[in-house]
């Protein structure tokens, strides 16, 4: 098959499209032939070397989690699906979908959203399950309450706005000019421009604020957030560890980050939301797979409005 593979750490340029072996699946596993992927922030920073403590030095390695394709085989254990399903979910770590056939396991895939194509239900899985877990799980969302999400208008941001409505909060939106309309578009009940107004500088309290592209501290979100509300990073840095580490022990305020953890009941959960119109995505650009290093330099641009779609002849 053909694939994207590195054989290195690097630029853009370590992207190679080579002919590899097909994948054999395990037990518990689904070989998918690949319709669609997509580009996240991850991606290009186990590219780059930046998670290497966890990926090391064993090469070659295929990369990208999102995967949108049709089954076209199956595990022994494997009952849930069946040759010819159209599903989407997402690989195990470091990747394997940027290739025409990926190995992914039972319990990470879901039936693909009716009302999607391939390259439109490759970009929800990791994006949208990491705001799902972020307001949900971390968050603790409840009907009624006021949450902020800053980076609305990206990658998981976009996702994060319409899962807060979707929940029954009121959200406000934090997002650049150009923007703005696209996030109103998304149901937000108040947005705002950073370019113009600093949030930690208002009036309004918030019970959740998600930063869901790790530009604003705790230490400057806290003033608006209220006394038992909660902030939640996309990135674990170490501010954010230590101060989660303190707030777990003291009353009030929270500070977590969020690791997706794909499964497939919150890949059902979200194709429900996506069938009954509470939510859709949003692609800036979308790539062949033999142009991965160019979609790869738009995303580290970190301009990116919704997500970026790779999709497979």
């Amino acid at each position: 098959m053909k694939a994207i593979v590195i054989r290195r750490y690097g630029s853009a340029d370590v992207l190679n499209f080579q002919e590899v072996e097909q994948p054999k699946i395990k037990p518990d596993q689904l070989l998918v032939k690949v319709h669609a992927s997509s580009v996240n922030p991850i991606d290009w920073k186990t590219r780059k070397g930046m998670l290497s403590i966890l990926t090391g030095n064993k090469f070659p390695l295929i990369l990208g989690f999102d995967v949108a394709g049709e089954v076209v085989a199956i595990g022994s254990q494997v009952t849930r699906f069946k040759e010819g399903d159209a599903i989407y979910g997402s690989t195990s770590f470091p990747g394997g979908a940027y290739a025409e056939f990926a190995a992914i396991l039972d319990n990470l895939a879901a039936p693909k959203p009716n009302n999607l194509s391939y390259a439109e239900a490759a970009t929800i899985p990791l994006a949208a399950l990491t705001a799902l877990q972020a307001l949900r799980d971390l968050g603790n969302i409840k009907s009624g309450q006021n949450v902020l999400v800053n980076g609305a208008s990206g990658g998981v941001g976009i996702f994060a706005v319409q899962i807060a409505k979707a929940l029954g909060a009121e959200v406000t939106g934090v997002c650049s000019s150009k923007n703005l309309d696209l996030v109103k578009s998304l149901n937000a009940d108040f947005v705002i421009d950073y370019t113009h107004q600093d949030f930690t500088e208002g009036n309004v309290q918030y019970d959740i604020i998600f930063d869901a592209v790790a530009k604003r501290a705790f230490s400057n979100c806290r003033k608006v957030l209220k006394a038992n509300g909660v902030y939640v990073s996309t990135l674990p840095t170490a501010e954010v560890i230590v101060q989660g580490f303190l707030t777990m022990f003291l009353p009030g305020q929270k500070v977590k980050f969020v690791l997706e953890k794909p499964n497939s009941q919150d890949l059902v959960y979200l194709k429900e939301l996506i069938e009954t119109g509470k939510m859709r995505t949003v692609i800036d650009r979308t790539y062949p797979l033999e142009e991965l290093a160019a979609a790869h330099e738009y995303s580290e641009g970190e301009r990116t409005v919704g997500k970026i779609a790779i999709v497979l002849s």
